[in-house]
């Protein structure tokens, strides 16, 4: 059984006995140790969203984000109570989100920036 659903024999025995014990109650998850979450999914997409921005655009005088001031615009703008910059930090990794970098090379805008770069292509 633990081959063809392509999980950990163990797994499927615990999940077998729960259910064996408790019926369909016994699937659902259980309360899970640590802390509980304190940021919902919106406001750490706000925040992504603000990151995304330019800092000029939102009326602050700074010329890029930085985590201390994401954080800080973020509990201004009340999306969130308190956050830690080292919050914003991870929340924008983990999405590869840069927000010092506006534009990327990726996004070529010049008209004649294949014939400048000396590119075969047409």
């Amino acid at each position: 059984m633990a081959v063809k659903v392509g999980l950990h024999v163990d797994t499927v025995r615990t999940w077998r006995g729960r259910f064996a014990d408790l019926g369909l109650s016994g699937l659902a998850d259980q309360k899970r140790p640590g802390r509980p979450v304190t940021f919902t999914p919106l406001q750490a997409t706000q925040i992504k969203a603000l990151a995304c921005r330019l800092a000029v655009e939102t009326g602050v005088p700074l010329s890029r984000w930085s985590y201390q001031e994401l954080a800080r615009e973020a509990m201004e703008r009340d999306i969130v109570a308190s956050v830690s910059p080292s919050t914003v930090r991870r929340w924008l990794s983990r999405d590869t989100i840069k927000q010092w970098q506006h534009r990327s090379w990726i996004f070529i805008t010049a008209p004649a920036f294949r014939a400048k770069a000396g590119s075969p292509r047409n």
